[in-house]
């Protein structure tokens, strides 16, 4: 019989609300005159997937056994974590991994909102066509993530940083911020994350999960190429900037939270992960003295071989490609120490699957 946790009590807000700036366009022009678009739009389509019919719910999820490779947490590397039992380890791990999956679930509401907001506001028949798609497809993974969760029998509140840059994207004065904001800054991290996740999951069910959201996330990325890129080109070059301006407000409010682009500094406080720490009953002043030995000891966490890294090989080509990045804000990363990384290579990878099967080079770090 599996043992499952009790659930911690969480204190936070059930519903936040605020007003944005939203544009609302119609558009009376029905002809599609981006190919590229009526291509993305048909894959859309013939791609659409039912979770009730397409996962097996019935595999039983045992909390108290790891349902994703020890190796997906840089912490327990820390001789700190090292010194406890089996067991406290094997609770970390399993409470660790429900605030991640927490993390997809609300980050997916998050984009849920964001498809939305642009099937509203793009000014252009096939992609509020396309917009309308993806919003299907957020509204799945919101349905998956939740339902696979809830077999863990914990739901950790959204964490601080991710809700922050979810209400910039959606506060966007443009709908280019949007999906600046969500499809390339958010989704970037995310997509590395859920490809990390598959490699490393060892429940079947969270293996297949992942991967058919995988496949809608390859499609939401290479719309954001598609129609930004073009956006960006036809601007005037003071709207240009002020849109630069915004993705590097975005990826430096990601890479401070992160702790920076390698996840080696001062990361924000996080509710959610001091909630893990208390139900595991480590003390939070212990962990931080156990990272700090670990960074005096040389031990520094590694991406395992195959993996991707998000700033490295999703966000900032993206943005490199689309024009988001002007040589007056290549400066500004520069002074923040934010490499401008331009190889897209991986990124490419995943747009160019023909069939929905994603296949990324194992060179990719």
């Amino acid at each position: 019989m599996a043992t499952q946790p009790v659930a911690p009590q969480l204190d936070w807000q059930v519903l936040d609300t605020y007003k944005t700036p939203m544009e609302i366009a119609w558009q009376f022009d029905y002809e599609i005159g981006i190919e590229k678009l009526r291509n993305l739009y048909s894959k859309a389509k013939q791609f659409q997937w039912d979770a009730e019919q397409k996962l097996d719910w019935s595999v039983e999820v045992d909390p108290s056994k790891p349902i994703v490779g020890e190796d997906r947490f840089m912490f327990l590397q820390m001789p700190f974590m090292q010194r406890m039992s089996k067991s406290q380890r094997e609770m970390f791990t399993a409470h660790a991994t429900a605030q991640l999956l927490s993390q997809f679930l609300h980050g997916e509401q998050g984009a849920l909102m964001t498809a939305a907001a642009l099937t509203h506001a793009v000014p252009d028949y096939e992609a509020k066509l396309y917009g309308a798609t993806q919003t299907m497809d957020e509204a799945r993974h919101v349905e998956v993530y939740e339902r696979y969760v809830r077999k863990l029998a914990i739901v950790y509140p959204i964490s601080p940083w991710l809700k922050e840059i979810i209400d910039l994207t959606l506060q966007g004065d443009h709908f280019v911020k949007i999906l600046i904001g969500m499809n390339m800054v958010v989704e970037g991290l995310a997509l590395a994350a859920f490809h990390n996740m598959r490699r490393q999951a060892t429940c079947p069910l969270l293996k297949d999960l992942t991967h058919y959201v995988l496949q809608d996330e390859s499609r939401h990325v290479a719309f954001g190429n598609v129609y930004v890129k073009e956006t960006i080109a036809a601007m005037h070059p003071d709207d240009r900037e002020d849109v630069a301006q915004f993705a590097f407000d975005a990826v430096k409010s990601m890479v401070d939270s992160q702790g920076g682009v390698d996840g080696k500094g001062q990361r924000k406080g996080d509710p959610g992960f001091f909630k893990v720490l208390e139900h595991c009953n480590i003390d939070p002043q212990d962990f931080i003295k156990g990272i700090i030995e670990a960074g005096a000891a040389g031990i520094n966490a590694k991406l395992p071989p195959g993996s991707i890294h998000s700033f490295k090989d999703l966000m900032m080509p993206a943005l490199v490609r689309v024009g988001a990045v002007t040589p007056r804000t290549r400066e500004l990363y520069k002074q923040a120490a934010i490499p401008v990384w331009e190889d897209a290579s991986v990124l490419e990878s995943m747009e160019d699957a023909s069939t929905g099967d994603i296949v990324i080079p194992e060179t990719a770090h």
